[in-house]
């Protein structure tokens, strides 16, 4: 004989599981990314989306209404693998905190998806200008207003000449990010990891060898 309790167990474990709205998003954002590199940003449709994260078009769109929210959920997510801070490098001389910062050794597959997202907005932005937008209202401006604060957080400790650290922050970034994007382009890559890492430690040194009192 089936004991009473039984159909309410059996109810209990045919419930679905409910997946808080944050990681869903985050689930969300990572199918999304794949897809856009797979097939790029314009030829992927949210229904496309929608399938490979196996949700609703119902639930896709109350998270996000539409590809453009996807991508700055994307931006939002790898903005730290462009730029590692907030964090903590008081212990760190300057030269180290900046390439610990602007992630010089980063590991491989990280560096790889990073590139490849540049490499997406670079080609994409003349077809889709929105790409540009929602990379710097999401990433560059918040990524360098951080910098910002650690170079004037810095300047309160180490011998530095710095008139004004927003103009600052923008002069590291595009020295370094210009290295960074250089690898983008297939015939334009460095001959290897090492010659641009070499790269980007002679922009910090030139970089801060402008900002020291002489």
């Amino acid at each position: 004989m089936t004991s009473p309790d039984a159909p309410a167990k059996q109810r209990q474990r045919g419930r679905p599981k409910l997946i808080p709205d944050d990681a869903q998003r985050r689930m969300i954002a990572d199918c999304a990314r794949e897809l856009f590199l797979e097939r790029g940003y314009g030829r992927t449709t949210t229904e496309e989306v929608a399938a490979r994260c196996r949700i609703s078009k119902h639930t896709l769109y109350r998270l996000f209404p539409g590809k453009p929210a996807l991508f700055a959920a994307i931006v939002d997510v790898h903005r730290h693998s462009m730029l590692a801070l907030p964090g903590d490098y008081d212990g760190l001389p300057l030269d180290r905190a900046l390439e610990r910062i602007f992630q010089i050794d980063i590991d491989p597959e990280a560096d790889r998806q990073r590139v490849a997202l540049l490499r997406l907005v670079l080609l994409e932005a003349h077809q889709s200008p929105e790409l540009g937008d929602i990379v710097r209202r999401h990433g560059a401006d918040k990524s360098r207003a951080e910098l910002a604060d650690w170079l004037a957080a810095r300047a309160k400790t180490e011998a530095m000449v710095i008139d004004h650290f927003d103009s600052a922050a923008r002069i590291l970034m595009d020295m370094i990010f210009g290295a960074v994007a250089f690898k983008t382009a297939d015939h334009l890559n460095w001959p290897g990891d090492d010659d641009r890492n070499a790269h980007i430690r002679r922009c910090i040194a030139i970089f801060l060898c402008g900002v020291r009192p002489r």
